[in-house]
């Protein structure tokens, strides 16, 4: 691969040709210390100047608590959620924060530990509790009713948020006041018995989503399910979202007891792209974790030897296409973006060797590697791969079917209706990739993200040009930046037209963390918001515009 050209951005200067900066040794960020909340909106000391088009609220996810009592969580992942806000408008910001009152959250509280088993810690009976309470404990965890902590990411299904991880559990959240509203079980509505947490919308306002039905009717299989957009009679009416969900197709998995991990997919106007990877779930011994005293995550295993399958859904018909497509293994976590070209899907993704990164979390690894490079760290490769739509006989065994000359990507054929598809990776150690969501399913040249070469815990962010391959980037001294996400100018005249809005840690004595807005096409710093109090490292989350409910 060709290296990747590199500007750098610090600070509002800008320097050709250099290399970004490892993290700062003088860096240190207690993962696994609790948050507290603001419940009440603080109004936020703004440096610079706000454009006055942007009006609405910045909503972030992550988990938050850690310990309860005595017991800890031993992966960072498991925490319990707190939201966050900052609200713009006028030019003003304003904070606040709150925990998500979950049936995990209010459980554990209660009992003053965890009691609720996340994915990587299992919570097991006070010692004191007699042999029926540890009995029925047993039971439940060996027909799993998994957590309602939503600690990942918010969505939106109707004209309703909410807080998700997943589980087949989400919580609806009121997005002004961050309180916690009603607990919604997928299973419900659909047959699903988990779900990712990465839906996408079309510009109908309808949203698609993914989930997995375990041993259904003695199958097990993938579910894609589209929920409507609200119609203009139903504005104003309390009906839940999911009451109209529509199941648009099911995929079959490969292994029965052994359905592939996902966290999101692909999406164009037409076609939806689902990636069956080597990375799965083993449903037997997930039955059996509980008595044999190890956490539901050690019952994921990857499969390096074994091919990924990657699934072409027609979004109309809901039927594959008859075309089948492989490649070699890896780990997909994000889906960047994706759209056609000329019979083409073009769809790009982060995508990883091994399975380190859920390994690096864990709360013990995560203080060895304190201010330190993480070892073993396998950093992800931004992957463009091309599916030919349609079989073409003339083409011979061992040819290339991409006929777009623009990447270096490949899909060979095997045999008729086979084909092996090779990706051209397009840059290294970069994560979280957020795109001008307009463009969503339509070719794009931008990508913004955090740079990640040297360890999963980033203090740099970066706008990535998918066409020069060049990066420019924002760093600051002991600030750990989050998830960008790019908010377009209204009648905007380019794709990077708008802002980047990023949540930032400050470790510097004295500071407090800050609400970042960048220009989007310069990557410069536009205005920072200080929220007079402690930001926490979060996972996911969106923008809502001033009155688009």
């Amino acid at each position: 691969m060709p290296p990747t050209k590199r500007r750098a951005l610090k600070a509002g200067i800008c320097t050709d040709c250099c290399i970004p900066s490892a993290p700062s040794a003088n860096m240190s960020t207690d993962l696994s210390k609790n948050a507290k909340e603001r419940l009440e909106p603080c109004k936020a000391e703004v440096k610079g100047s706000i454009p006055s088009w942007l009006q609405g609220t910045l909503l972030r996810n992550g988990p938050g608590i850690f310990s309860v009592g005595e017991t800890s969580y031993e992966h960072w992942f498991d925490g319990m959620s707190i939201l966050t806000s900052f609200t713009v408008k006028d030019g003003e910001v304003t904070h606040r924060s709150r925990f998500l009152r979950s049936d995990t959250y209010i459980a554990n509280m209660a009992a003053n530990r965890i009691v609720v088993s996340e994915m990587g810690t299992m919570a097991y009976p006070d010692p004191s509790k007699n042999f029926i309470f540890k009995a029925i404990t047993f039971l439940n965890h060996t027909v799993p009713d998994f957590t309602d902590n939503g600690a990942s990411n918010i969505i939106k299904y109707g004209k309703d948020y909410y807080a998700t991880s997943e589980t087949n559990y989400i919580r609806k959240i009121d997005p002004v006041t961050l309180e916690t509203q009603d607990k919604v079980d997928y299973l419900k509505f659909l047959p699903v018995n988990l779900a990712t947490s990465h839906p996408h919308y079309d510009t109908e306002g309808n949203a698609y989503n993914f989930g997995t039905s375990i041993a259904e009717k003695g199958k097990t299989k993938y579910t894609l399910f589209k929920v409507p957009a609200v119609s203009e009679t139903e504005k104003g009416k309390k009906v839940p979202a999911l009451k109209k969900a529509q199941v648009v197709c099911t995929v079959p998995c490969r292994s029965l007891l052994s359905p592939s991990y996902y966290h999101s997919f692909g999406m164009t106007d037409n076609y939806i792209i689902f990636i069956e990877q080597p990375f799965k779930l083993d449903i037997l011994k997930m039955a059996t974790a509980y008595m044999r005293g190890v956490n539901w995550a050690s019952c994921m295993k990857y499969f390096p030897n074994e091919n990924t399958l990657i699934h072409l859904i027609d979004k109309n018909t809901g039927k594959e296409v008859e075309m089948k497509y492989y490649t070699g293994a890896m780990v997909v976590y994000h889906h960047v973006n994706a759209f056609e070209d000329d019979g083409h899907v073009v769809f790009d993704v982060i995508a990883y060797n091994d399975i380190s990164l859920y390994e690096m979390f864990y709360l013990s690894k995560l203080k060895e590697a304190a201010g330190s490079q993480s070892e073993g760290y396998s950093k992800p490769s931004y992957r463009r791969f091309v599916l030919p739509i349609h079989s073409d006989k003339s083409v011979a065994v061992g040819e290339n079917m991409v006929k777009l000359k623009y990447t270096g990507a490949s899909a060979v054929k095997e045999k008729e209706g086979k084909l092996t598809c090779q990706a051209e990776v397009l840059c290294e150690g970069f994560e979280l990739p957020r795109i001008n969501y307009d463009f969503n399913g339509k070719k794009h040249q931008f990508v913004y993200g955090n740079i990640v070469e040297e360890s999963a815990l980033t203090t740099q962010i970066a706008k990535f040009d998918t066409e020069t391959k060049t990066m420019v980037y924002w760093d600051e001294k002991n600030c750990c930046p989050s998830e960008p996400v790019f908010v377009p100018r209204p009648n905007a005249e380019s794709e990077d037209d708008g802002v980047v809005l990023v949540s930032v840690i400050n470790s510097n004595p004295g500071q407090s963390g800050f609400l970042l807005i960048l220009d989007g096409c310069t990557f410069k710093e536009v205005a920072r918001a200080y929220v007079n109090t402690e930001l926490y490292k979060d996972v996911h989350g969106l923008f809502i515009p001033l009155g688009s409910n």
